[in-house]
């Protein structure tokens, strides 16, 4: 680990935050030893490296990380990129960069960041190229990179991606066990950081139990879904959710209940300025009024 560049980004958010060396020393240690920390002359232990993160306001995760990767900015920008096109459904955009990042060594100088390439070039293998063996061999070469006893975030992410890969390709039982893996997992997490990740991962338990017929314990796999997204004032997934409790209604061919959630989905997605979907599902209700099943409203 590089401390010396860990002591580099300490000045450079105290400057930047406009604290004296002084100051945040005040109730953590002297002023000298700050001044060494940031000159690279002395190794901080964990415990000053939290307090001065808890001063700056950053997670002291940050320091550990940048000391292992010098280039951490650039690293997480790439991780950015990778999550936007990830979301945005952009696969040959997301292989583009995994194939340039492959040359480069800054992210074999982290397990976690390799892990991260990996496992969306294991993405990529299912999404782009249909390759359903490569794909799931790639996700456990990511997985077995860190192999911790409890599991990290992303590796309930590249869990959850395999979990896909089996449902897309029917094998719903696989991926059911997956899902039901991580949810387990998930709640012996002292804490969750992204909330998301809950979020993805009941919906997507929730459409292999639809596939699987089994639409009452769908519907209460979305509505916890719904009541976590709201006890987190967070909307992904949210029209998503409604939606799919009204589809769950309408296989069961109870129409107005399955109205009444998806006229729900529909004004999240205009309030998100989503509109991918809006043509579908008016269609969809649409159609229900011209055949009389359900009442023009």
């Amino acid at each position: 680990m590089d401390f010396s560049v860990i002591g580099d980004k300490i000045k450079e958010l105290r400057r930047i935050q406009r604290i004296t060396q002084k100051e945040l020393a005040e109730d953590i240690c002297t002023q000298a030893q700050i001044s060494k920390l940031e000159n690279g002359e002395v190794i901080p232990c964990a415990s000053t490296l939290f307090l001065i993160s808890q001063k700056l306001g950053i997670d002291v995760n940050y320091f550990f990380n940048i000391g292992l990767t010098p280039r951490l900015d650039y690293v997480e920008e790439v991780a950015r990129q990778l999550k936007i096109a990830r979301r945005n459904f952009r696969y040959r955009e997301m292989e583009e960069i995994v194939e340039m990042e492959e040359r480069n060594p800054l992210f074999y100088q982290n397990q976690k960041y390799l892990q991260l390439l990996i496992w969306h070039k294991g993405i990529c293998l299912h999404h782009v190229h249909s390759d359903f063996e490569r794909s799931l061999q790639t996700l456990d070469e990511a997985l077995e990179l860190t192999n911790e006893k409890f599991r990290t975030e992303q590796e309930m992410e590249i869990l959850l991606s395999k979990g896909i890969v089996f449902f897309e390709n029917n094998m719903l039982d696989e991926a059911i066990q997956i899902y039901e893996s991580v949810y387990t997992e998930m709640k012996n997490l002292p804490q969750l950081r992204d909330y998301i990740l809950k979020t993805k991962l009941l919906y997507n338990m929730a459409r292999a139990f639809t596939r699987k017929g089994l639409y009452e314990k769908s519907t209460e796999v979305c509505i916890e879904g719904i009541e976590w997204s709201i006890e987190k004032d967070n909307l992904f997934l949210l029209g998503e959710l409604h939606y799919h409790i009204g589809y769950n209604f309408e296989l069961s061919e109870d129409y107005r209940s399955a109205q009444d959630y998806m006229n729900k989905a529909l004004l999240i997605f205009d309030l998100q300025k989503d509109q991918k979907y809006s043509d579908y599902i008016n269609g969809k209700l649409m159609k229900w009024q011209e055949e009389n099943i359900i009442k023009n409203t």
